[in-house]
């Protein structure tokens, strides 16, 4: 009798559960990485407004740029995070 080689004998036993391991990592760390990127973004821009508010337009440009690096910041995050969601699951499959 020949042994089938599908996705679910595949994804069975010590390989199955080191994806799921794995991806629940990856996927941790992700969501932790893209939750500290917004919250330095939102205080970046948040510090930006207020001088920007303070100081009116002698402070806007200061006000910008704080917040253009909070947003940076951000969004360099989130790209990471999703760079991390990805890879980890498809470099730590281990077959048996």
């Amino acid at each position: 009798m020949p042994l089938e080689n599908t996705k679910s004998n595949q994804d069975s036993g010590i390989t199955g559960a080191a994806k799921f391991v794995t991806s629940t990592v990856g996927n941790t760390v992700g969501g932790v990485g893209r939750t500290a990127g917004n919250v330095v973004g939102a205080a970046g821009r948040g510090i930006g407004d207020t001088i920007t508010g303070a100081t009116g337009s002698a402070g806007k440009p200061v006000g910008d740029a704080l917040g253009s690096v909070g947003t940076g910041v951000q969004d360099g995050a989130a790209g990471v995070s999703k760079g991390v969601e990805n890879a980890v699951p498809k470099f730590a499959i281990i077959e048996i």
